[in-house]
């Protein structure tokens, strides 16, 4: 039945029409219709996360960002559903991640001292950092500040989905809106929202040249680590590393701005 209702009118009649009735059969109609866009989104989240953590978890936590961009959604600003639900999605499994706390102490550490001898290195030098350089403030090799990157690249995927809060809670710019499509925005905060996602364009933008391509890649043409290896030929593994050291520099750089700003 659910599935006839979505045939029978084109989708955006039927969000108007849930906007103004809250229909429980209409609930289910999108929710069947977008379970494949959260196991979409929990795939690319579990890529390169540890053994315990689960994909199915990952889909249980994803459906709860659905049914919150389902019962949010205004289909009267220019937003397409998918773009809107992808960013809601993300958060939800993002935001019960940290509840679970399911990062070791001792990597979050080591990720810790990783973007500080980035703010560090950095600062003074005022470019991107080389891996040699980084791991010469640290004072260690090369070979094991890699070592250190693949420690952390399970945790890299929260850094793109910190958010800077603008307005209220519901109202909000992570670094991976920045990347992809905008999300609605509120009119009181535009200004803000939009001095927001500059600074963070602007971060990306400078970026080493791969590692900017690894972002742009994963975020914006969805592809897998897998497949962003193929087109720039490099390993899986490789691109892990480029995505983590991408993540840890933004991470980094707009830790120092937003100090200044906010």
């Amino acid at each position: 039945m659910a599935a006839s209702i979505i045939d029978e009118k084109t989708e955006d009649e039927l969000w108007l029409e849930f906007k103004k009735t809250r229909s429980p059969q209409l609930r289910d109609a999108f929710i069947r219709k977008y379970m494949p866009l959260v196991k979409y989104v929990a795939g690319k989240l579990a890529n390169g996360m540890p053994g315990s953590v689960e994909f199915d978890d990952l889909v249980g936590f994803g459906q709860f960002g659905l049914l919150d961009a389902i019962n949010k959604y205004d289909p009267e600003k220019n937003v397409k559903f998918k773009t809107y639900a992808v960013t809601r999605i993300r958060g939800s499994i993002i935001d019960e991640l940290r509840v679970l706390d399911w990062v070791p102490r001792s990597v979050r550490q080591k990720a810790r001292e990783i973007e500080d001898a980035i703010v560090d290195v950095e600062s003074r030098l005022g470019r991107p950092a080389t891996d040699a350089e980084i791991a010469a403030s640290m004072g260690i090799s090369e070979e094991e500040f890699q070592q250190n990157i693949m420690r952390v690249s399970g945790t890299s995927v929260l850094s793109l989905d910190d958010v800077w809060y603008s307005g209220d809670d519901s109202d909000h710019v992570s670094i991976g809106d920045s990347i992809e499509s905008p999300s609605s925005f509120n009119p009181d905060v535009i200004v803000e929202r939009e001095e927001i996602r500059r600074i963070i364009i602007e971060s990306i933008k400078e970026l080493p040249k791969k590692e900017k391509m690894v972002l742009v890649l994963y975020y914006h043409e969805d592809l897998t680590f897998k497949e962003i290896g193929q087109v720039l030929n490099v390993s899986e593994s490789r691109i892990s590393q480029l995505h983590t050291k991408a993540n840890m520099r933004l991470r980094a750089k707009l830790t120092n701005i937003r100090k200044g700003i906010m």
